[in-house]
C-alpha cells in the first residue's frame, strides 16, 4: 500500500499541476509513458514469478459446507470432534494445504462434517473445509463495520476539496494550490504517519503488550475508525467558522466567492483523515488476507476491496437521503451548489453520529472474534518421509509461521 500511496501522491501533487499550468496533452502523456514502462517490466518479471497451485472454487467448497449442514439439519453434530469427517493429512500435503483445527463458533456448520455414511461432497465434507466456511462468515461483519470508513474516504474527494476552493489556496504572490491538490494533504499524512507507526509505535507498544505487532489487527483498526470521529467533529467546527466569516463578509449570495481564510485551515482534518487511513486501511488490508482461510485469500483481499466501492455508493446515497429530506417545506438544504449558503457542519456532524455508532458496531462484534487457528497436530508426507508439524497460528504470528511451513514444503518437493 505503500507504493500504491506514493504513485497516488506523485498523481495528486505533480501530475495535477502539469494538467493545471501546462495541459493534459502532457498530463495525460506522462502517466501513459509510466504505465508502458510498468507494462514491460510486467512482462520482463512474469516469467520469474513463483506461482502458487490453483486450489479449486472456494466459493463452490463454502456452498457445499452450507447445502450439506441444511440437509443434515434435524442431525445432532457429535460433541467431540474427534467424531467429525476429516481427511487423511497426508492429502493436505499432497495438495499442499494445511488443515484447520476445528471451533466451537458456528457449529451448525459441523453438521456438514457428520458422519451419516454419505460420500457426496454435497452431503459430507471434511473439517477443514467447514472451518474455513466458518472463518469466511465471521469475517462478515468486521467487513460490514468497514463500510462507514470507506465512506469517510469519499468525503475527501468530494466535499473536502469543495471545501478547499471556497478559502484562500495562494502561497505567496504567485502560487495558487490547484483544488485537486488538496487531496494530497491526505496521502501525505497517512505515508508519513504509516513510516512512524511501523518505526516507533510498533516498539513502543510492543513493550506493553508482547504482541509482536505492538496491538492486534482489530485494535489497529479500531484506534482509526475512533479518529473518524473525530476527523468528521473538526470537520464540522472547521466549517463553522469559515461560514461566520463568509457571513462577516456577507459572501453568502455569491457562489464563487473565497472566504479570506488561507488553505491550510483545513490541514486538521486532512492530517486526522490521513492518520486515520493508516490504521483502518492498512488494518483492513491486512486483516482480510490474514484471516482468510490459506485457500481463499484472494477472496480476503476481494473483501477488502469491496468496502471502497460500498462506501461509495453509501457516501452517494446519503448525501442524496440527506439533500433531499432537509429541503422539505421551503428549508434550506444542508448541501447545496452554492457552498458559502450551504449547511454542511450539520452534515458533517451527522457523519461524526454514525461514526460513532459504527464504532459501538465495531466493538461489539470484535469482542467476540476469535483469530485464525491451524491445527497443531503433525502429519507426515509419506512419498518422502518428511515429517511437517503445523503449530498454533495466532494473529501475531501467522505470517512467519506460515511461511516457515510453506518453505518445508517446497524443499520436501525439491528433494523427489
Amino acid at each position: 500500500m505503500f507504493s500504491a500511496f506514493t504513485g497516488t501522491l506523485i498523481g495528486q501533487t505533480f501530475l495535477i499541476y502539469i494538467e493545471e499550468n501546462v495541459g493534459f496533452s502532457l498530463g495525460y502523456g506522462i502517466p501513459t509513458v509510466g504505465l508502458i514502462i510498468s507494462v514491460v517490466i510486467f512482462l520482463i518479471g512474469t516469467p520469474f514469478y513463483r506461482h502458487k497451485a490453483h486450489k479449486g472454487n472456494p466459493f463452490g467448497r463454502m456452498a457445499q459446507v452450507i447445502v450439506a449442514a441444511a440437509r443434515k439439519w434435524r442431525i445432532s453434530a457429535p460433541s467431540d470432534p474427534i467424531q467429525l469427517h476429516e481427511l487423511d493429512h497426508k492429502e493436505y500435503v499432497a495438495k499442499k494445504r494445511f488443515p484447520i483445527h476445528h471451533t466451537q463458533i458456528l457449529r451448525f456448520l459441523d453438521k456438514a462434517a457428520t458422519k451419516d455414511g454419505s460420500t457426496s461432497a454435497w452431503k459430507l465434507c471434511p473439517v477443514t473445509q467447514v472451518e474455513e466456511t466458518k472463518l469466511m462468515i465471521k469475517m462478515l461483519p468486521i467487513w460490514i463495520a468497514m463500510f462507514m470508513p470507506s465512506a469517510m474516504i469519499a468525503q475527501v474527494n468530494t466535499l473536502f476539496v469543495k471545501q478547499g476552493t471556497r478559502v484562500n489556496r495562494h502561497l505567496g504572490s504567485h502560487f495558487e494550490i490547484p483544488p485537486g491538490c488538496v487531496t494530497s494533504f491526505v496521502t501525505m499524512s497517512m505515508l508519513v504517519f504509516t513510516v512512524i507507526y511501523d518505526r516507533v509505535l510498533v516498539g513502543i507498544f510492543r513493550r506493553f503488550t508482547g504482541n509482536p505487532r505492538g496491538i492486534t489487527i482489530l485494535q489497529r483498526m479500531g484506534i482509526g475508525l475512533a479518529i473518524h470521529v473525530l476527523v468528521m467533529v473538526v470537520a464540522s467546527i472547521t466549517e463553522i467558522q469559515r461560514i461566520r466569516v463568509v457571513k462577516v463578509h456577507r459572501l453568502q449570495g455569491n457562489e464563487k466567492a473565497v472566504a479570506p481564510l488561507t488553505i491550510f485551515i483545513l490541514l486538521p482534518q486532512f492530517s486526522l483523515m490521513g492518520i486515520a487511513d493508516s490504521f483502518v486501511e492498512v488494518g483492513k488490508l491486512e486483516f482480510f488476507y490474514d484471516q482468510a482461510p490459506e485457500s481463499m485469500q484472494s477472496i480476503g483481499t476481494a473483501l477488502f476491496a469491496s468496502t471502497l466501492g460500498i462506501g461509495n455508493f453509501i457516501s452517494s446515497f446519503l448525501l442524496t437521503v440527506m439533500t433531499n429530506i432537509t429541503g422539505r417545506k421551503g428549508h434550506t438544504k444542508w448541501i447545496l451548489d452554492n457552498l458559502n449558503a450551504s449547511r454542511l457542519h450539520y452534515y458533517y456532524a451527522l457523519l461524526a453520529v454514525l461514526n460513532v455508532l459504527n464504532l459501538i458496531f465495531f466493538l461489539a462484534v470484535s469482542r467476540s472474534y476469535v483469530y485464525k487457528r491451524e491445527t497443531n497436530e503433525p502429519f507426515v508426507d509419506h512419498s518422502n518421509g518428511h515429517t511437517v508439524k503445523p503449530v498454533v497460528i495466532k494473529d501475531h504470528t501467522y505470517e512467519k509461521e506460515h511461511q516457515s511451513m510453506e518453505m518445508k514444503m517446497v524443499k520436501s518437493q525439491v528433494k523427489k
